[in-house]
């Protein structure tokens, strides 16, 4: 009677045993097989057409598919009743998915903006008053870098009902400058000399870059100066025309007036 115990107890230890080692075979050579799989999926990503910003998105959410199948795997060569795995983990799923009904929304709203496209990586966008350059559409947010180098992270749901303007699409943009001018200076001479500040060699030739008077203000007139350029050059172009407004302005003796109150005493 103790031989066959010892025997079944050593036959049982054995089995047991067996079913470890097996399952750490199994583990560390699925870990391997998903990293080939991850830099395979990587390198055919980077091969595609499709959009960088959508990358990270889909290697997490391939990488944890992968790493549940591996996990089923496992536990099943220990000899763990996957179906019965398979069935608590739904019940856990579906309580899950009601206390974090705010990242899912999130990850339905990545798939949404990989499907509807409105904008790529590297574009510049302005996204729920926050502006910046797109770098990645990840698993439960959009990530922009600001034009000062923050990168800001917006959810993805956020997104998807916020209004987009994406600034890049076209590959050009027109640079809005309001001045303002005494009415003591004529303006044609005004006009003729915004024109002649926008000649700069990143304002673009046509469309032509265009100045009108726009109103008449208290203490003075007041012109705008539209010139159009590449996305890229938008900041340079800005800042180079608008030092330039000034300087041929003081040369041509055009006064750039501010608010202020003339007062008339008659005698």
């Amino acid at each position: 009677m103790k031989d066959s115990i010892a025997g079944w107890l050593v036959n049982a230890g054995t089995t047991a045993l067996g079913k470890f080692f097996w399952a750490v075979i199994i583990g560390v050579v699925g870990c391997f097989v998903i990293r080939m799989l991850t830099k395979f999926l990587s390198a055919a990503l980077e091969r595609s057409k499709l959009e960088k910003a959508a990358h990270s998105l889909i290697k997490t959410l391939s990488k944890t598919v992968l790493y549940i199948l591996l996990g089923l795997i496992v536990a099943s060569a220990v000899g763990i009743d996957v179906t019965g795995v398979v069935a608590l983990a739904s019940v856990a799923t579906l309580a899950i998915s009601l206390s974090l009904q705010n990242m899912l929304a999130n990850v339905i709203g990545g798939f949404t903006l990989l499907y509807t496209h409105p904008f790529g990586a590297c574009d510049y966008v302005e996204i729920a008053g926050q502006s910046g350059t797109v770098k990645e559409v990840g698993i439960a947010y959009t990530k922009l870098v600001s034009p000062d180098n923050r990168l800001v992270s917006i959810p993805n749901s956020a997104v998807v009902s916020a209004q987009i303007v994406n600034f890049s699409v076209t590959g050009t943009r027109r640079v809005d400058i309001a001045v303002s001018a005494s009415y003591d200076a004529a303006p044609r001479k005004v006009i003729d000399a915004l024109l002649e500040a926008a000649k700069h060699e990143k304002v673009l030739a046509d469309p032509a870059p265009f100045a009108a008077l726009a109103s008449y203000g208290d203490s003075a007139i007041n012109y705008t100066l539209r010139v159009w350029t590449k996305t890229e050059d938008y900041w340079d172009v800005d800042f180079a025309v608008l030092a330039k407004v000034k300087e041929i302005f003081d040369q041509q003796g055009i006064e750039m007036t501010y608010p202020h109150l003339n007062v008339h005493l008659d005698k």
